[in-house]
């Protein structure tokens, strides 16, 4: 009577393996953190192309993405190992695969070095030693200056830790020219003062998990009132770095308007938090901040490519 039993044992037994490979597979793919990481990358395909009278080939364009998606993604690997006790104590990320045992962290240290590795080494077949060396000092600015000592001291790293996610513009300008340029630095300022207040809205509605985590963030260190101020800084000054291909006659009319009125409604959004001072319009920055440089860049790109 238990031949049955047995046979279907046996059958489900790769189904199960399949399973376990595919879930396995999905956690390591959360730890390079996949929706930051597209983000990030979105912003690195204007640099191949402001400047220049045409695109670079396609394998230097893909090797790009895929050299940046790598070491990107090794960041986001080595930031999980790092930070796994502390995001045992955040609701936000008490589900990921390390805090939950799901992975090993010896894994995680390993799959993080391993695709860091060769995300550089992707790099350097494309463009030599420059893109390389960008990419070595974003890894290593992230990991080492934001992620260990930055960001469990000072309420300032996000502004400083924000380099290293702004730098993917200078990966490709360094791809392409083998030095950075002048329109691989106006993308990077781009992000790198939108950086802040997109993170500063998460948070002023996520600010008690950051004390309990024990992580000296903005609101917490000058109270939300400051944070607001200080994120209204940063927009404000984001608007005319944004029209700076507009002005330069890189790009046209409609992106020019695309950005002050991009600009203008992130600034809204946060002079209404100021005003209202609730978590849910905190959150409401949070989603205007995501808006805005996906607009920014999309109809950079838009145009870019329509020349």
């Amino acid at each position: 009577m238990s031949a049955p039993s047995n046979s279907l044992d046996s059958a489900l037994r790769p189904a199960g393996a399949i399973a376990h490979a595919v879930a396995t597979g999905r956690d390591y793919l959360s730890l390079t953190r996949p929706r930051v990481l597209a983000l990030v990358l979105f912003t690195a395909p204007p640099a191949l192309a402001l400047g220049r009278s045409d695109w670079p080939g396609a394998s230097v364009i893909l090797g790009v993405l895929l050299g940046a998606a790598l070491v990107g993604g090794g960041c986001g690997a080595l930031n999980a190992w790092i930070e796994r006790d502390s995001d045992a104590r955040m609701a936000r990320t008490r589900g990921r695969p390390l805090p939950t045992g799901r992975l090993a962290p010896h894994k995680a240290l390993e799959f993080g070095i391993a695709i860091s590795a060769l995300g550089l080494w992707v790099l350097y077949g494309v463009g030599g030693w420059p893109p390389v060396i960008v990419g070595g000092l974003t890894l290593v600015h992230y990991v080492g200056v934001y992620t260990l000592w930055l960001k469990p001291r000072s309420a300032q790293n996000i502004v400083i830790g924000g380099a290293a996610g702004a730098a993917a513009p200078l990966i490709a300008d360094a791809a392409v020219d083998g030095r950075i340029g002048e329109w691989g630095l106006v993308l990077f300022a781009i992000v790198f003062l939108w950086t802040p207040p997109h993170f500063w809205a998460i948070a002023l509605y996520r600010k008690h998990e950051y004390a309990a985590a024990r992580l000296p963030m903005m609101p917490t260190v000058v109270g939300d009132r400051g944070t607001r101020r200080r994120m209204l800084a940063y927009a404000l000054a984001l608007i005319p770095v944004t029209l700076l291909p507009w002005l330069g006659g890189e790009l046209g009319p409609v992106y020019a308007v695309t950005a002050v009125t991009a600009g203008t409604c992130f600034v809204a959004s946060i002079l209404r938090s100021m005003r209202v001072q609730t978590r849910e319009q905190d959150r409401r920055v949070f989603f205007v901040s995501l808006i805005t440089l996906s607009l920014l860049f999309a109809v950079m790109l838009l145009e870019l490519m329509a020349r």
